[in-house]
């Protein structure tokens, strides 16, 4: 299992290189999130994420939680994992060609205007690797007939 690297900056952070590797993590802890950004080293020195609509300050960092929720009623830890990157996985082709996930413990200070989480007390735990969104992606696309459409590609509106 990949192990955490203390501190803020991304030189030391280690990398989860499989999908089982962090569904274990996953399964093993709670109160963890996935962030998309340029990385710990960017985000801690403010601390703060922007509203991209109003371009307001938020108090903590958007990310999306990767605690199991009750309802999963014992499936897969992995395919759980595999859902929650798949849904953001589009990020860096929409915000920065640069934007990588990265795995956190953290605590839940506010709600996002899009209802995310918005997180403080942030401690890096690692770099989410390329192959582990490719393998995620490969999951989702197995449930692709009995989960629905899953077209993230809208473009907004009404």
């Amino acid at each position: 299992m990949a192990r955490a690297t203390p501190g803020t900056g991304t030189s030391g952070m280690t990398t989860f290189g499989t999908l089982d590797e962090l569904a274990g993590l996953v399964a093993a802890r709670r109160g963890l999130y996935v962030r998309w950004s340029l990385g710990p080293g960017t985000d801690m020195a403010a601390m703060s994420s922007r509203d991209d609509l109003t371009g307001l300050a938020l108090p903590g960092l958007s990310a999306n939680p990767l605690d199991v929720e009750e309802w999963w009623e014992g499936r897969p830890v992995r395919v759980w994992v595999a859902r929650r990157l798949y849904d953001y996985s589009h990020l860096p082709g929409l915000k920065d060609s640069r934007t990588r996930p990265w795995v956190l413990a953290a605590r839940e200070a506010a709600r996002g205007p899009d209802n995310e989480p918005l997180v403080t007390d942030v401690r890096p735990l690692g770099w989410i690797g390329d192959r582990v969104i490719a393998e995620a992606d490969r999951v989702v696309r197995r449930h692709r007939d009995s989960w629905g459409p899953l077209n993230r590609g809208g473009t907004g509106g009404g």
